[in-house]
Parts: structure tokens; C-alpha cells; sequence
């Protein structure tokens, strides 16, 4: 994998958001998504870092590196501390935070996301609310192929659950969320 050396400071500005992409689409290279399509895997965290900068407007580079990052930890054998050397700890700190602790069973998983969202910091309710966005239309879209009707309603709503957490954050991604939240009516 490309890198800058261990001496070198993070990278900042576009620079460190392209670095992120860069690492992402290599830790994620040989995964896909779970829908019907299997797309890339990396098709998803550029996804949010694309509704956080063309839809909602966020120009905070470190945000936007988190949300390419946000399953580095969670899905590949990415560790926070090489998060922190290469992105420096204001990134690391947001994917750590938006980042589920796989060990624990997934109905845990699902219950801390929706108790840890209002403390969450403002990046990563950000990203929070883009991921949860992009889910859904995948859902949408795209949903996994063994996944009946009644998890897919069951997926939406606990989505909403998590986002209502997060508060007041971004009312045009809100907004967004809402839309796209809507579709549950419409799921088959």
C-alpha cells in the first residue's frame, strides 16, 4: 500500500482527504457491498463523503476523511492507532466514534448506536446521518438478497431510531433522511 513515511506529519486540506480515499479503497479492495449487485465496497464510504459534500454542503476536509474512513476499524484490520499516524487524531477520533465493536452480538450492536448518538461530536453525527442516507437507499436499491420485506422495514426504522438520536445536526441532510426514510411505505 502507498504511504508517506513514518516521519512525515498528516497530510491536510484535499490532500488528506485524496490520502483517505486512497487507503480506504485499499483496505476495502476486496470487499463488496451485500446487495443483489455486489458492488465495491468502496463504492459506500465515498458515497458519504459525496452526500456530505454535494448534498449537504460540508466542506470540513476531517469530516469528510472520516466518512471515507468510517468503516476502516469496524470492517478490515485497520487499528485506530494507524488511523491516528497517518490521518492525525482528529479523523481517527470520528471513526473511532461512529465505529461498532464486532465482538459484541449485533443486537447490542444496534442498541449502543442508537444510545451513543446523542453524545455523539458533531463530525460524527454527520457521518452518522450519511451513512444511515446511504444505507437505506441501498436498502432501497439495493438490499441485500436474503433479506425479506419485514428486515428491511425492521432496518429503516431502527435507522430512524439512530438518527432522531443524533438531534438537530444538518436539516438538509435531515431533510434528506426524511425523504429517503419515506420509502419504508414502499419497500418490497
Amino acid at each position: 500500500m502507498p504511504g508517506r513515511s513514518a516521519k512525515s506529519a498528516a497530510p491536510s486540506g484535499v490532500a488528506l482527504l485524496i490520502d483517505a480515499i486512497d487507503f480506504a479503497a485499499f483496505k476495502h479492495r476486496e470487499q463488496t457491498r451485500k446487495g443483489r449487485t455486489k458492488t465495491p465496497y468502496i463504492n459506500h464510504p465515498v458515497g458519504l463523503a459525496r452526500v456530505l459534500a454535494v448534498e449537504g454542503g460540508v466542506t470540513d476536509v476531517a469530516t469528510l476523511a472520516a466518512a471515507v474512513l468510517h468503516d476502516t476499524i469496524e470492517d478490515t484490520k485497520t487499528t485506530a492507532a494507524e488511523l491516528e499516524r497517518r490521518f492525525g487524531r482528529t479523523v481517527a477520533d470520528v471513526v473511532v466514534e461512529v465505529t461498532d465493536v464486532k465482538m459484541q452480538r449485533k443486537r447490542t450492536r444496534k442498541a449502543l448506536q442508537i444510545q451513543h448518538a446523542p453524545r455523539l461530536s458533531e463530525r460524527a453525527k454527520l457521518v452518522k446521518l450519511a451513512d444511515k442516507i446511504c444505507n437505506l437507499r441501498d436498502v432501497v436499491a439495493r438490499p441485500p438478497a436474503d433479506w425479506p420485506l419485514e428486515r428491511k422495514q425492521e432496518y429503516f426504522d431502527w435507522a430512524a431510531r439512530v438518527v432522531e438520536g443524533l438531534g438537530r445536526v444538518h436539516p438538509t441532510l435531515e431533510k434528506e433522511f426524511a425523504k429517503v426514510a419515506a420509502q419504508r411505505e414502499k419497500l418490497k
